[in-house]
């Protein structure tokens, strides 16, 4: 039998034939894969002809392609639709995995080769993309343990074999984990949650042949959900410790993870040079060092400090005042409070807006918006195999009708599916050898709040955020005209890339976009006028607190990738690493680390801020469509030249300063926030 990933794929746009890969062809194919791989770079380092960029740099590039396609099908599937067969072949894949990146990282003779090349950079006369290919390729050699020899560069192996293995197992776990809990609420229970919610609990229960009661689960929109609108402060209370308490203790616990995989981290770095793993993870990104990073976390925090602390005042007064009696705020009350003192300030519950936030109309409003901006057009095709019956694919094109690639959508929870919200591709963009632009299959995956028997997937304007969000990375993606795949779409310095998604989000409260497609989902009536601007008065709301929040996220990142010795008290260290931008007293039982998939499963160590640095860009750069008009075609035109057609193939900084004419300004995310006021 021919395994289906052994072979490009003979299918209309080259997609992925889901229906013909089973889970028995993921190993061997990605082991055959691995062993043609290694002989091309054989081949690439026994080469007899002296080093030149395009028979070593080039070369190099071009190579494991087929790994490249099994990988590209296996991971995100992993991710999206896996089951447990899946995660017991990714605890196989993982060390295989890490010990070819060691064995190419460590070919001497390659090494040479590519050091050969890059010190003669100088009089190659090459391009802007060739040279920044060149400098990353060697760049990746060096940070991947080129220079080591003898005792240490057998340590280095083993260290990165095992950090592949715990962030895989800790990724798994915090899955696990989350697919145990069911909560069984009876109807007396239900007091203050929305009909949506109710609906959703009691078809969940019945599907589990728990007839007469409402099955709640710690899925995100359903978590977020109950801590807004549940009445039941016990109850709020028990969601919460139940959410926060997870994989701290018993068969899913992470916390011996944690301990092992950030001293494996710290050793790593010191092997290489660096003080610590932050110092080694931030020298190719725009932070370029810890110490950029903190001056950016601590002016934040300074900045919001002042009105994150009034904003708690006044929800106390007001929860008090709603209570009759004096009430101590803790973290289970804030998103309930929250909720009503926003209704309250501004006649603003987001669930009035649910109804004009129809899922399928919003495909049709976002889609709309890269059509508006960019000439895009998105038409659903029948012809690609789909992983899931929930996934819907489409075909893109410019606006002259070039095709530009195929964008896979999965927006709703189930078991096999990880929490969250994300971007990936089951194949990116570059240019064939015969100049043939290839181009990229992206994939957007969320969570959103799913249909019921009675009504559409009806989204909150958090949901509706996120779809932006996801959608931006995928126009990153799609938008690609890179030479080569390493450098394209999203193949960007990790503080950069959140860019293009962050700026989507800016949309939000625009009511020309909202008067594009947000129609009440029983009547046809569009999104009333006196809605849309309590929307947007709204959004200032909680940002002080909201700012915090993510503060909170990067202080322990970089804490915990800033040490020198093994982490004794996990709870401790993150109640003294987040002291400073704490807002509740910490919770016995609660934390944060041992269900922080970012930075311990998800490529994101010591990069969380990257978030925070990105907002500043998006405020900075959708302040340039603010003055020069929200859909002015030349300021999309530049945006999408020198942001998201570029990839990596040029320093972010040059790419941002191209487009908006200066350097980035912290004013416009103070401004947009409310922390400063004017225009």
């Amino acid at each position: 039998m021919i395994n289906p990933l052994l072979k490009q794929f003979d299918t209309p746009f080259s997609a992925t034939p889901f229906s013909a890969i089973r889970n028995e062809h993921y190993l061997p194919a990605i082991k055959e894969s691995i062993a043609k791989a290694l002989k091309e770079i054989d081949s690439i380092a026994e080469n007899d002809q002296a080093p030149t960029f395009e028979n070593t740099i080039v070369a190099l590039e071009r190579a494991g392609s087929d790994l490249e396609r099994s990988l590209n099908v296996f991971f995100p599937l992993l991710s999206a639709n896996a089951d447990e067969e899946m995660m017991n072949i990714s605890l196989e894949v993982s060390p295989l995995l890490s010990e070819y990146s060691a064995a190419i990282s460590l070919n001497r003779k390659l090494w040479e080769r590519i050091r050969s090349v890059y010190d003669k950079r100088g009089s190659l006369d090459l391009g802007v993309e060739d040279s920044t290919l060149l400098k990353e390729t060697f760049d990746s050699f060096a940070r991947s343990g080129a220079l080591l020899e003898g005792d240490d560069r057998e340590e280095f192996k083993r260290i990165k074999a095992r950090i592949s293995e715990l962030t895989t197992l800790f990724g798994q776990n915090v899955l696990k984990e989350l697919n145990t809990y069911e909560i069984y609420l009876k109807e007396e229970d239900l007091e203050g949650l929305t009909e949506n919610l109710i609906e959703e609990a009691a078809h969940a229960a019945a599907a589990k042949r728990r007839e007469g009661g409402y099955l709640f689960t710690l899925a995100q929109p359903t978590y977020v959900g109950f801590m807004k609108y549940s009445c039941r402060r016990d109850l709020r209370e028990r969601m919460y410790r139940l959410y926060t308490g997870r994989n701290m203790s018993g068969e899913f616990s992470n916390i011996e993870i944690i301990r092992e995989l950030t001293a494996l981290r710290s050793s790593l770095a010191r092997l290489l040079g660096r003080p610590t793993y932050a110092h080694f993870s931030l020298e190719p990104t725009m932070a370029a060092t810890p110490d950029r990073v903190m001056e950016l976390l601590s002016s934040l925090r300074d900045a919001y400090r002042p009105a994150e602390q009034a904003e708690l005042a006044e929800l106390r007064q007001f929860a008090s005042t709603l209570e009759g009696t004096p009430v101590e705020l803790m973290p289970w009350d804030y998103s309930y409070y929250s909720t009503k003192l926003r209704k309250a300030k501004y006649d603003y519950n987001e669930e009035d807006l649910r109804p004009y936030f129809k899922l399928d109309n919003l495909i049709s409003g976002v889609f709309g918006l890269a059509t508006r901006l960019y000439g895009l057009n998105f038409v659903e095709t029948y012809k690609v195999d789909l992983y899931h019956p929930d996934v819907r694919a489409y075909e893109v094109t410019d606006g002259d009708g070039t095709y530009l690639g195929l964008l896979y959508t999965d927006f709703f929870p189930r078991e096999s599916k990880q929490a969250g919200a994300w971007m990936t591709e089951f194949k990116s963009q570059w240019f064939e050898q015969s100049g043939e632009n290839s181009r990229p299959q992206i994939s957007i995956v969320m969570n959103f709040t799913k249909p019921t028997p009675t009504k559409p997937s009806l989204l909150t304007p958090g949901e509706v955020r996120t779809f932006l969000h996801e959608f931006g990375h995928a126009l990153h993606g799609l938008l690609s005209q890179t030479k080569y795949a390493s450098l394209s779409g999203t193949n960007v310095r990790r503080d950069f890339v959140e860019l293009p998604s962050q700026f989507n989000e800016n949309f939000l409260t625009n009511k020309e976009f909202l008067d594009g497609f947000a129609f009440h989902f029983e009547t046809g009536e569009p999104i009333p006028s006196e809605l849309v601007d309590r929307l947007i008065a709204s959004e200032q709301f909680g940002a002080a607190y909201a700012c915090m929040r993510q503060l909170y996220f990067g202080f322990l990142d970089i804490a915990w990738h800033s040490i020198d010795s093994p982490v004794e008290d996990v709870c401790r260290f993150e109640a003294d690493a987040t002291e400073s931008v704490k807002v509740f007293e910490p919770i016995d039982g609660s934390l944060v680390s041992p269900q922080f998939s970012h930075i311990f499963a998800g490529g994101y160590a010591a990069g969380y801020y990257s978030y925070k640095w990105a907002e500043v860009l998006d405020a900075d750069a959708f302040d340039r469509f603010r003055c020069d008009g929200i859909f002015n075609q030349a300021t999309a035109s530049s945006f999408r030249r020198n942001i998201l057609e570029r990839g990596g193939t040029e320093n972010p900084d040059t790419l941002y300063r191209r487009f908006r004419g200066q350097e980035p300004s912290i004013t416009a995310l103070l401004r947009r926030d409310g922390i400063i006021k004017g225009s």
